[in-house]
């Protein structure tokens, strides 16, 4: 089995090497490529163009070529995806698009919350059309100030504030707390045992690849 992923940023490889030590996958299952560019291209020009989106599909497109199945890790360039697909070789996973799948599922207020501005539109896109099939009440929310935290390496700064605003969203009523991007998945070993585990991408975007792989 081989999964390649591809990420936007570094920092993101050791979560998914992780997320696979987890689900017991075989050493060497996964093999990353990192695009660091497209993100900021998307960051530049105020969201995903549709050359960006054509680009980072190019890309998917030539991984699958030596993979079983391929994970899109960014919520941002997160259309590409299914672009990708159409002609794809392999299986092409969406990792929010697995997560807001995993989300909706039990209904309620979901909330998510997200660190970068580029990514609320279609984040919001996503977990909306997904939760017409529960009745799921999306309550997408902008960590402000967050997303410069993690440019500027200040890592710990940049948990912190997601664990507040996790724990923010627990007391206003969510049934569910996702995060939408892995990079802030390390947020949710900082909450207390009084609020349940937030959903995160990394896992369930490989169980999403692992599936995909057993059925294809």
């Amino acid at each position: 089995m081989l999964i390649a992923c591809l990420h936007t940023a570094e920092s993101n490889i050791a979560i998914y090497d992780e997320a696979a030590k987890e689900l017991g996958l075989p050493a060497g299952a996964l093999r990353h490529h990192v695009r660091a560019d497209l993100l900021f291209a998307a960051e530049r020009a105020g969201g995903l163009t549709p050359e960006i989106e054509a680009e980072t599909a190019a890309v998917l497109q030539q991984l699958a070529q030596d993979a079983d199945a391929v994970v899109l890790n960014c919520s941002t360039l997160g259309p590409a995806a299914l672009l990708a697909a159409n002609t794809s070789t392999a299986p092409i996973v969406r990792a929010d698009g697995a997560l807001a799948e995993n989300a909706v599922k039990s209904g309620g207020k979901v909330a998510v919350l997200c660190t970068t501005e580029t990514t609320i539109a279609p984040t919001t896109r996503l977990f909306e059309e997904a939760a017409r099939t529960t009745g799921a009440e999306i309550d997408l929310r902008l960590i402000k100030g967050a997303w410069a935290l993690f440019r500027a390496g200040e890592q710990d700064a940049y948990l912190a504030g997601i664990a507040e605003a996790t724990a923010a969203a627990y007391r206003e009523g969510a049934k569910t707390v996702v995060f939408a991007q892995a990079s802030m998945t390390g947020a949710a070993a900082l909450l207390g045992d009084e609020y349940a585990r937030p959903m995160t991408g990394p896992t369930v975007a490989l169980e999403a690849a692992t599936t995909a792989i057993a059925v294809s």
